[in-house]
Formats: structure tokens, C-alpha cells, sequence
């Protein structure tokens, strides 16, 4: 059986409320101030997972870096959300749906910190390619700070998954620095899926071709293009705008 070592308290928590995975035994260095990781433990006891106490050394041994906070899950692998189960996601949502697509992704850190963004900003769920896929899932879920064990990600090959969204109503945009109408010009309040670029080859042209719409960012003149990570948090935040506040869309 495959375990991963899950690491840091806010991942630890996640995992443990969301119950998206087993969590077999966490790891508490016997250091750890009390209030630090009285959540944790209060969350491990709900679901009857033990703790047990142990010397800082071995937390440290386990972890990958330094940011471990003294806690450490010994539990199975997250399993991504299917295609199919995204489908059955968005039929039972009671408002339009808002997903963000990632054509490639080349950081593990970069796709954890675009999971945190999109579910702060109201992602439904996020789409990477499936062979863009080779990540160890311990460094995206360290920087997404448990947005990893709740926000549904869907692993997808080939254009089935877009055909199958926008038979569904939703419209995917392709985010391009030359398109002709700006995020401000395009309606993001109904349902939309966000296509974004990975960080070195920017959308595919088989991606592009897939999409219905484009938008652009607006930037200043002779100023160099935002990073994946940076360019998903300004097109989600303006979709959150838009559906927050209808009227204010350009």
C-alpha cells in the first residue's frame, strides 16, 4: 500500500476534516506548543486517527523542508476528481460554474498556490492535463495550505472533458495576452471555465482551438506577461467581481 508523508499543520488539517483520503497516523513533534497543534489534534480524535508523540528529529527526518510546524500525516494518496465526477459536481450546483484550466503546469509550487487562489476567489474545481502530471502531490499540497484536500481536482486528457463542458453550457475562454476584448469586456458571471497558460508554452493550439472566447489581461505598455500563478489570481478575481456585483461588468 502506498503512504504519503503529508506535511504541515494546515495540510494535516485539511486532510483530516475533508475526509478526502485515509489518514492512518499523525506524527506530533513532542515540542509543539499545545495551542499550535490543538486543532490538529482535536480533528484527529474526531475521526479516531492516533497521535503519537515524537522527538523533532523525526518529524524533520520525514518532511521534505522546514515549514512542517512540528506535524506530519502518515496517509494514503489524495485521489483526483474524474471527469465524470466533475460533471455530476456541476449538475448539482446551485450557481453558475466557475473553473479554472491550467494548460500545463511545469512547479508543483505553482499549481499548490493556484489551488489556494481559485478556492479563495470561488473555483469550483481546477483541470490540469494528465500528462502534465508529475508532480510529488507533498509539494503542491504545502504551498495550496489545504485548499489540496478540499478544492476537486480533475486530471483530463484529450478535448472530450472541454467538448463535454461546453456541451453543458459551460464556455471556455482562453486567457491571451492578444486578445482583442479584455477580462472587464467579457461576462465571467455565467458559466465559465478559464483556460491559463502553463509557465514556459502558454496555451496549446489545440487548447486555443478548443475555446470559445478570449480574453486579455490588461497591462501596462513594454511591461513583460504575469506568471500562471499571477495571471489565474487576476482573472479569478475579476470573475468574483463580476458575480458579486453583476451591474459593474464593463
Amino acid at each position: 500500500m502506498i503512504h504519503e508523508h503529508l506535511e504541515g499543520r494546515a495540510s494535516v488539517l485539511a486532510a483530516l476534516e475533508a475526509r478526502g483520503r485515509a489518514v492512518h497516523e499523525v506524527l506530533v513533534a513532542r515540542e509543539s506548543k499545545p495551542e499550535k497543534v490543538r486543532e490538529v489534534l482535536e480533528a484527529a480524535a474526531r475521526r479516531g486517527v492516533p497521535v503519537r508523540r515524537v522527538a523533532l528529529e523525526e518529524v524533520a527526518r520525514l518532511a521534505h523542508g522546514k515549514t512542517h510546524g512540528g506535524v506530519i500525516a502518515v496517509c494514503s494518496p489524495r485521489a483526483p476528481t474524474t471527469p465524470e465526477g466533475l460533471m455530476e459536481l456541476l449538475r448539482g450546483l446551485k450557481e453558475p460554474p466557475l473553473l479554472l484550466l491550467l494548460d500545463g503546469v511545469d512547479d508543483p509550487r505553482n499549481l499548490g498556490m493556484c489551488l489556494r487562489t481559485a478556492e479563495a476567489l470561488g473555483a469550483h474545481a481546477v483541470l490540469v492535463r494528465k500528462r502534465a502530471w508529475d508532480f510529488d502531490p507533498v509539494e503542491v499540497a504545502r504551498p495550496s495550505s489545504g485548499a489540496f484536500e478540499r478544492l476537486p481536482l480533475v486530471l483530463f486528457d484529450g478535448p472530450k472533458l472541454i467538448e463535454d463542458l461546453r456541451g453543458a453550457g459551460v464556455v471556455p475562454i482562453a486567457c491571451l495576452a492578444g486578445a482583442v476584448r479584455t477580462m472587464y469586456e467579457t461576462d465571467l458571471a455565467g458559466p465559465v471555465a478559464l483556460v491559463v497558460g502553463g509557465e514556459k508554452r502558454g496555451i496549446s493550439a489545440a487548447m486555443r482551438a478548443l475555446c470559445s472566447k478570449r480574453l486579455a489581461i490588461p497591462s501596462k505598455p513594454g511591461a513583460a506577461s504575469l506568471s500562471l500563478t499571477h495571471a489565474a489570481a487576476v482573472v479569478l478575481a475579476e470573475a468574483m467581481r463580476q458575480r458579486k456585483s453583476p451591474e459593474s461588468r464593463v
